[in-house]
């Protein structure tokens, strides 16, 4: 399932950790914005450790789940379209 994680952090140092850990986890299309190819097991994880990362009370995280078959609807100017990661890599 594609997942978009979009986010508010005043803080430069959260921010900062945010964004390297989402890098492990999906492409960043944004500044704030991450679209995030992952398992519904791997969202929870995902979930938990982000809740870790934040402040509740001065930050906002929000997490989108895009039905698949609303990926061929996306429509982008100026990058591609989101596609899920290869299920392979031939090295």
């Amino acid at each position: 399932m594609l997942v978009l994680v979009v986010y508010d952090i005043p803080d430069d140092r959260r921010r900062t950790r945010l964004a390297t850990f989402l890098e492990g986890y999906g492409r960043r299309v944004q500044w704030s914005v991450f679209e995030c190819f992952v398992s519904l097991a791997d969202m929870k994880k995902l979930h938990k450790r982000v809740e870790r990362l934040v402040k509740p009370a001065e930050d906002n995280v929000r997490f989108y789940w895009i039905a698949s078959d609303s990926l061929v609807k996306a429509l982008t100017i100026g990058s591609a379209p989101p596609e899920p990661p290869p299920i392979a890599y031939i090295l």
